[in-house]
């Protein structure tokens, strides 16, 4: 380590530095000799002593010959100036450094909000937990929620006026009373098909799409039916003095009359069929009969 000061010599016998005498040639300072010496023992503090291969083995600025606060922004090897909150980078191009801007932030605290508990009012850490309720737990990187769906109430609020549900399990105990109206059910138990045109080829009665099919006859045809189910109804109105038979898209289908009213072609006609098997050999039951304008039932 270097030596902590210099000791200002009174005398030739004095000091660590070399003593020049109180007047010139008054032949009290310290000799030639003695003045090197001390000086090379200076330059040594100075620049390091060296091994014998003139290497520099403890040099004198190092940790503990640095003043304290002596090194500050102008001192530093950087590729540009320092701004304000930039912070010190090495580059390796320049074998310096850079400032640069990380951090944009200003947080200086933090305040938990709704369904949060935990806050920071300093820059010191903080912990934010969510806060368990009914139904509700909270547990590490997980938010379990635990609904009854027995009193679970669904309500429109995407904007769109209808609310999608999927898997919620719902039964029939769970759907209010007088709950399910016309306007929800299905197109094949509310809707009419009127666009089939003038048939004189095989069509497809698609029961899906509507409950009432209106059909004009101008060929003999047949009427497949198709996704059709057990327990549904359509109703044929049927007009056309042609021949019509009755089949299925697919299957071998069993088709059985009820009554002993057959289709008339010179009048209108309606055909209620019934699906009473939709599997593999559907059945169905169907009963013809003719229709005018008339205010009189009886």
């Amino acid at each position: 380590m270097a030596t902590t000061s210099l000791t200002t010599p009174t005398s030739a016998a004095t000091g660590n530095i070399p003593f020049v005498g109180s007047t010139a040639n008054d032949s009290t300072g310290t000799t030639i000799r003695e003045s090197f010496t001390r000086i090379n023992a200076r330059l040594g503090e100075i620049y390091g002593s060296q091994n014998s291969s003139n290497v520099v083995q403890t040099p004198f600025v190092d940790a503990d010959n640095i003043k304290a606060s002596a090194i500050n922004e102008a001192h530093l090897s950087a590729t540009n100036s320092a701004v304000d909150n930039y912070v010190l980078t090495y580059d390796a191009a320049s074998g310096g450094f850079t400032w640069e801007q990380k951090f944009d932030g200003d947080i200086t605290s933090i305040v938990a909000g709704n369904g949060l508990t935990g806050s920071s009012l300093d820059i010191n850490d903080a912990t934010l937990n969510v806060i368990g309720g009914d139904g509700i737990t909270s547990t590490t990187d997980e938010i379990e929620v635990t609904v009854d769906d027995s009193t679970v109430e669904l309500s429109a609020s995407d904007g769109t006026g209808s609310v999608r549900v999927k898997d919620l399990g719902i039964t029939t105990a769970k759907i209010a009373n007088d709950g399910v109206t016309h306007d929800k059910l299905e197109a094949r138990f509310t809707a009419s098909k009127t666009d089939y045109g003038d048939i004189s080829t095989d069509t497809t009665i698609d029961w899906s799409v509507a409950a009432i099919h209106q059909i004009s006859m101008t060929g003999a045809a047949t009427l497949n039916f198709n996704n059709y189910k057990k327990g549904q109804a359509v109703d044929l109105l049927i007009t056309g003095n042609q021949t019509i038979t009755f089949g299925t898209v697919s299957g071998t289908p069993s088709i059985n009359q009820v009554g002993s009213s057959t289709y008339d072609g010179t009048k209108d006609n309606i055909i209620q069929v019934l699906c009473t098997d939709d599997d593999a050999t559907p059945t169905f039951l169907f009963a013809v009969g003719d229709y005018t304008t008339d205010t009189n039932p009886a």
